[in-house]
């Protein structure tokens, strides 16, 4: 159950000790210039648009009118209109992004890497579109072509967050792999679009992570240890986090109107993952052995 209090908790607590590091670091043109503070703090600004991905609204305009400012009036005595709230917005991508990292979860050994499209228009107005133009590139996976970005996930057998990057849709899933597995151990599984001896060599080198990946098709069958071959038969937990952050998270649609707002609808969505009090998991019943 999607709780408001807790919420705002969890992220003011982030906030009190975010600004303050924050206003510091800023580059300063040595101007003076009006500093009017806002009706509206940061930490409520976040629990609004962080609160629209845990409701079961489709718009964020319909949950901002119909459900902000009626029912959560008393919690926010200072709110503004929908087209001021907008624009204030794009403030927030970098404390978001400050505040993701922190719900990361842990690494327990066990990882699952993956990457899913994200669509920021329908295949026949890619030439229309405008909006991320400067961003997005056109893709293609398993489903077919599409235009937009990439989402690259880690994640552990409890459903956590572990890493992620968002890449334009063009990009090749090894890629980034070797940053997202920074600092990770134990193994990490991934499907056939991340065979890679090369990758899999740096890996094990560099962190001693034992990467691997389901076989393509054409590939010559090799031996693979019973626990490698169970743990590739648990993949599907990171395809299970995909849909819920697409379907009940909303993270995709095609109703940006700036690429700033298209990274913040994003970044919201994930993070109302993270506060999911409920996540996808594997209930292992048997250990792994240790690593070499």
């Amino acid at each position: 159950m999607f709780s408001l209090e807790e919420l705002f908790c969890h992220v003011d607590d982030f906030c009190q000790v975010f600004e303050p590091l924050w206003q510091r670091q800023l580059l300063s043109h040595h101007l003076k210039t009006r500093q009017r503070a806002r009706s509206l703090s940061l930490s409520e600004v976040m629990t609004i648009l962080i609160g629209f991905h845990q409701s079961h609204y489709r718009t964020f305009k319909h949950y901002y009118v119909h459900h902000v400012c009626q029912y959560w009036k008393q919690a926010f005595p200072t709110l503004v209109s929908y087209n001021r709230f907008v624009e204030w917005t794009p403030s927030c991508l970098f404390p978001l992004c400050c505040y993701l990292k922190r719900c990361f979860g842990r690494c327990t050994g066990i990882s699952f890497i993956d990457a899913t499209s994200l669509s920021v228009c329908h295949n026949r107005r890619i030439w229309q579109h405008k909006v991320c133009k400067d961003t997005a590139a056109r893709g293609k996976t398993s489903v077919g072509w599409f235009y937009g970005f990439k989402l690259h996930l880690v994640v552990n057998e409890c459903g956590e967050l572990l890493n992620l990057t968002l890449t334009p849709g063009n990009t090749d899933d090894r890629e980034p792999a070797f940053d997202l597995l920074t600092g990770l151990w134990g193994k990490v599984c991934a499907d056939k679009g991340y065979v890679s001896k090369q990758l899999a060599k740096q890996l094990l080198d560099a962190f001693n992570i034992e990467f691997f990946a389901k076989p393509r098709r054409n590939m010559k069958n090799q031996l693979v240890r019973l626990t490698d071959k169970l743990l590739s038969r648990k993949r599907s937990i990171i395809e299970t986090i995909i849909d819920q952050l697409k379907n009940i998270s909303q993270i995709e649609h095609s109703r940006h109107r700036s690429p700033v707002n298209c990274w913040v609808n994003i970044l919201c969505g994930l993070i109302a993952y993270c506060h999911q009090p409920k996540k996808p998991s594997l209930h292992m019943e048997w250990e792994l052995p240790p690593a070499a």
